[in-house]
Formats: C-alpha cells, structure tokens, sequence
C-alpha cells in the first residue's frame, strides 16, 4: 500500500530533496506541497526553481502548491521549513492531526520530541506517549538533527561501549548547508569562514547528548559525554566533515575502534528499512579519506564514513568523519525516521 505524504517547505532546498530521494521510493508517495503564500496557488514547476542534479518529476511538477497550513494535507507530512517560521506551522499541523516529520531545529531539545537517528535510539520513539499526553496534540511530532549532529553522533555511538568521556569536533561544511543561494562567492571561494549563524556550535553541543542517551521511565537520561565545537563553512559542494577527538575511560586499540564502527548496525538494517544503508558506518582504510568528492555519496549519500584514526596526544584517538548533509543530514535522515515509523506501527 502507498502511503500519500506531504512536504513543507516544498521549495527549498532540504524541499527539494525531499521530493528527488521520494521520487522512486516503495511506500511514499508525494501527493502535497506547502510553501510561502507566494508560492500558493501556482503549479510546483511554476513556484520553485530547481537546484538538483535529479530531473524534476513529472508528477510533481504538475502538482499546484498550497498554503503552509493544514486541512488539505496528508496524514504524513514532511517539514523543511526555516526555523524561522517552523515551530508555529508545525504545531498547528500537529495539533490538527498530522504527524510531522521535521527537519527543522525548533522542538529538538523538547524534552517530548524524540530526537532521532534510528540506528542509534530508535527507542527514543516512545517519548510520543509523553508528546500526546502533555500538549494535546492530536498528531505528533518527531524530529532528526542538525546536519552535523548525524555525522557527528553516528560516529561516536560505536563508542559509547569503551566509555566516552570528552570529544572535540572541528567541522568542515559545505555551502549546500546554508541553502540556496548559499554564501555570496566573494566570501567562499578560496576562503575559510570560522562562523556559522544560527547556534551551529551550540546545536552539536547539546543534541549529540540527547541522541546518546538512554531512554528511562519515559525521559531521555543524556549521555554524559562532554562536546567542544567549532564550527566551519568551505568551499565544498555537499558534505559535512568533522575532524574529530576523543577521550575514552577504557583504552581500546585501534583495531577494536574500527571493528566497532564497522559492525555497527541498528534497527533500520535489522528491518532492511528501504533507505537504511547496508552498513551505516564505513571505516577507510586510505590514509587521504574521507573526502567529499569522493565519499559523500556512498550508498545514495546515506552512510557516515570514517577514516584517519590515530592516537591524539591531548585526549586519547583523534579521526576524521564525514556525511551528506542534505540527505543523511536532512530530508534523507527524515525520510528514515517516516519508514521507522511506519514499521513500528505509529502512522
């Protein structure tokens, strides 16, 4: 049976996405788009210009575009909505009986709002009973991170059994992060910029430790690992590196690391959800990788490859992760948690 759905945000950039990872996909179907009143009232290819190296498909570009409001909608709704704006639209869906999906950052660290990566606290799910009983919302709303977080968390959930302690991550993040149009060219091109608006380092401190953590008596207990960042945008396409340390209470050699980032599996591969990469965690063994060009893409962009572990005078290993962070990080990290959903009996 096709599950109709509903994208918010529809012509974004995280919007678009949305609609080319759903374009062929086994239980979804796009069948409704909310965007800005400006974009209200015109046919998709009308409203939205599009940015993706996917051709448009048909039977989107023909849909008309309604208000960002709920009524028409389906039951399932995607959000990539600017934060800006997302907190007050996604409840009004919820409370009118949607189940938003959201890619946005406003109810994350609800303490309500499971905030998912389902390879890693799939369990976290059961914080709906909680979200229903105390706002009264007649649909519900679930949440993935900020597009570092995922890299940034799936790599360090291998290693929450050699007891993580302190982790440092200097990021590396494309432009695509920062939508469409991005940074003006004068400002990246062969530039660094050591900033990113919005809280970016604040976020990585702060979900990472609700993502690890373990659900008990119904309240997410977080993961006492304590995160530094600093957050960086370079000229690079899509993908999000992370250089990364870590401080461990045991002392593993590198060869239990690696063997603990490449047979790691979760809940999406033991039910073989239609997205979920084979292995979610690929350790490279190249010296030169992780690299964007070359290994963002992996497994239609949704698996975290990890590389360079080595040991780090200051805190104890010190490795490079990277991600797509439109699809593992965005509407593919989204879309992941829908099919979890769906599996788990909660559409």
């Amino acid at each position: 049976m096709t599950i109709d759905v509903g994208i918010l945000g529809a012509t974004g950039m995280v919007g678009q996405q949305f609609i080319a990872l759903l374009a062929n996909h086994p239980w979804f179907k796009v069948a409704w788009l909310g965007a800005s009143e400006r974009s209200a009232g015109k046919t998709y290819r009308e409203a939205t210009s599009w940015r993706l190296p996917a051709l448009l498909p048909d039977e989107v570009a023909r849909l008309g575009v309604d208000a960002a409001t709920p009524g028409r909608a389906p039951k399932l709704v995607f959000s990539g909505l600017d934060s800006s704006v997302a907190g007050e639209v996604e409840g009004e869906f919820a409370q009118a009986g949607h189940i938003i999906v959201s890619n946005s950052r406003n109810y994350r660290m609800d303490a309500d709002v499971p905030l998912l990566i389902p390879e890693i606290n799939a369990d976290h799910l059961a914080l709906l009973k909680t979200q229903a009983s105390a706002r009264g919302w007649k649909g519900c709303v679930v949440t993935n991170p900020n597009c570092v977080v995922v890299v940034y968390a799936m790599a360090l959930a291998p290693l929450r059994q050699f007891g993580l302690k302190q982790s440092i991550i200097t990021t590396l993040q494309a432009i695509s992060g920062a939508g469409y149009p991005g940074v003006p060219s004068w400002d990246i091109l062969a530039n660094v910029i050591p900033f990113i608006g919005g809280g970016e380092e604040e976020k990585i401190e702060t979900e990472t430790n609700k993502i690890l953590g373990a659900l008990k008596n119904g309240v997410v207990e977080n993961h006492p690992v304590t995160v530094s960042a600093a957050v960086t945008r370079v000229p690079v396409h899509n993908g999000h590196t992370g250089s990364i340390s870590v401080a461990l209470e045991q002392r593993p050699d590198a060869e239990a690391m690696v063997a603990a980032w490449n047979t790691f599996r979760g809940k999406p591969q033991d039910l073989g959800l239609p997205s979920a990469p084979p292995q979610p965690i690929v350790y490279l063994t190249e010296p030169n990788r992780p690299q964007p060009a070359l290994d963002a893409n992996r497994d239609g962009g949704m698996t975290v490859t990890v590389g360079r572990l080595r040991r780090c005078p200051v805190l104890d290993y010190k490795f490079v992760a990277l991600g797509h962070n439109t699809i593992r990080g965005a509407a593919g990290a989204a879309i992941l948690n829908a099919e979890l959903m769906h599996r788990e009996g909660l559409l």
